[in-house]
């Protein structure tokens, strides 16, 4: 996971190193601000965020951001061509309508505009052995029970079971997942091209292993950051 937010986040500073405006899309208390102001050099007034979280959006505000309330399943109250950067990390795993997002994306995105997306993998071999074993997949859709995940879990990779899950707003539950060839080809749909794509932990082989079967087969990594231009 440091690898990966790590790879999305050189992309969103290397987008906006000549300028330009971003939006943070589930951007939380604005949480990547600082970091592109030290990074990027980016201004308040260029940074902008939709968060559904009134709480963060009202400590965001405090902290004089250009935060909105907003749902990201439905359209975005922007004009076409007005981002540089479009980002989203950790984010379309927990949306009911991820291909209106990206379809919004992609329409709010200026032309040559960069849209970078970190999300989990419906389709690792870690997920088809729970599947095979009549296991709900762990990085796939989670249902709101926390009890329940708790019974459906036989093998770990982290902390699943958060403490928000059945809350009003949950940030760890997985609603839709997309594969890594789905989601590329949902893209190229869109008209996205310069496709960047890379896989990140490759489950269940050993860590010792991993940069290298990342490279050999990205299809079945866990996670996946995608990098694409408008």
């Amino acid at each position: 996971m440091y690898q990966a937010y790590k790879l999305a986040d050189d992309q969103i500073v290397l987008a906006l190193k000549n300028g330009g405006t971003c939006l943070e899309c589930g951007a939380q208390r604005g949480q990547k601000f600082d970091f592109l102001h030290r990074q990027a050099g980016l201004s308040s007034s260029a940074y902008f965020g939709i968060e559904w979280n009134p709480e963060a959006v009202a400590a965001a505000h405090r902290k004089g951001l250009n935060v909105d309330e907003g749902d990201l399943n439905r359209n975005m109250n922007f004009s076409d061509d007005s981002f540089r950067c479009i980002f989203g990390l950790s984010v379309l795993e927990h949306l009911l309508n991820p291909c209106n997002f990206l379809r919004e994306a992609y329409r709010c995105l200026e032309p040559n505009g960069t849209l970078v997306l970190l999300t989990p993998n419906i389709s690792t071999y870690f997920a088809m052995v729970q599947l095979l074993l009549g296991k709900m997949p762990s990085s796939g859709p989670h249902p709101d029970s926390e009890s329940l995940i708790k019974r459906e879990i036989i093998f770990q990779v982290g902390n699943t079971v958060e403490p928000d899950i059945e809350g009003d707003f949950p940030s760890h539950r997985h609603l839709i997942v997309f594969s890594y060839r789905v989601l590329t080809t949902y893209l190229e749909m869109l008209g996205f091209r310069d496709i960047n794509r890379r896989g990140f932990g490759l489950y269940p082989f050993p860590n010792f292993s991993q940069r290298i079967l990342e490279r050999i087969d990205p299809y079945h990594c866990h996670q996946m950051v995608f990098v694409a231009k408008k």
